[in-house]
């Protein structure tokens, strides 16, 4: 979506139907819920880290991190039974993963301030 423009019903499709493995039914559904639940919401999203990613526009940040950034930023807001610290580890480990160097770093700090926002202890 971030890269083609695509809305996320024709990102779903293509990732489901081209790209994805073999994931349980389950794991499809969490994950177009996170799609659905950003799409619903990227404003808001976006502005919160505009707001706590200090010295980076988001137009300029790592694709990489930006997006995780956003899979976080949903689970924090929108799904309870998810910890925290489940939460921001996932992200970082996805950040050192597929990002740069910095990445795991940058993306901690950006979701610490962010959650502490939301009041998420």
């Amino acid at each position: 979506m971030d890269v083609s423009g695509s809305s996320e019903t024709q990102a779903i499709k293509h990732y489901w139907g081209h790209l994805a493995e073999h994931e349980s039914s389950e794991e499809q559904a969490f994950a177009n819920d996170i799609v659905r639940a950003y799409a619903e919401s990227r404003d808001e999203v976006d502005g919160f880290i505009r707001a706590s990613s200090h010295h980076w526009r988001l137009e300029r940040m790592p694709i990489v991190d930006r997006n995780v950034l956003r899979v976080a930023i949903v689970e924090l807001r929108r799904m309870n039974d998810i910890p925290k610290r489940v939460t921001l580890n996932e992200a970082v480990e996805l950040a050192k993963r597929f990002g740069s160097e910095g990445s795991g770093s940058f993306v901690n700090g950006v979701l610490d301030r962010i959650a502490t926002e939301l009041g998420k202890s």
